[in-house]
């Protein structure tokens, strides 16, 4: 098989690039007031940026900034989220943002802390975490 070669890498926070490209497409369009979407699981976090009619107006994850495997998932990761759409909305013209948390990963806060850094007001948090009432059947009982 012959001998194996180790790569060691240094702590890797932000690639450059990717941030570039991701403050790179902007929509022309001009908004005041806009709904910020937060996805937040166990992996990943994912933000999106929509008008009040909730058409997409940008969007952005903890992957797509070049985070991998389970550095996605970290609070980190979803503060630099934040940032880069709240970089984003400032450009387009947002003022103020309504916000809809949904899911259970530990970005929730992240993202809102990130946004609000970029001077974007918060007019109203809503949760929209899925809870199931009755929810799947429980297991069998174990028997010893």
């Amino acid at each position: 098989m012959g001998k194996k070669r180790i790569v060691k890498q240094k702590g890797k926070t932000l690639d450059k690039n990717l941030k570039s490209r991701a403050l790179s497409r902007i929509p022309k369009k001009k908004v005041a007031k806009a709904i910020l979407h937060i996805q937040s699981t166990y992996n990943n976090t994912k933000a999106t940026v929509t008008d009040l009619d909730g058409n997409a107006l940008m969007f952005s994850s903890s992957g797509a900034l070049g985070f991998k495997g389970a550095k996605k998932g970290t609070p980190f990761a979803a503060a630099k989220v934040g940032e880069i759409l709240g970089e984003k909305a400032g450009l387009m013209g947002v003022k103020e943002v309504d916000v809809v948390i949904k899911g259970v990963g530990s970005g929730r806060e992240s993202v809102v802390r990130g946004f609000v850094s970029q001077g974007i007001e918060i007019t109203r948090i809503q949760d929209k975490t899925p809870i199931p009432f009755n929810g799947p059947r429980a297991p069998k009982a174990r028997r010893v």
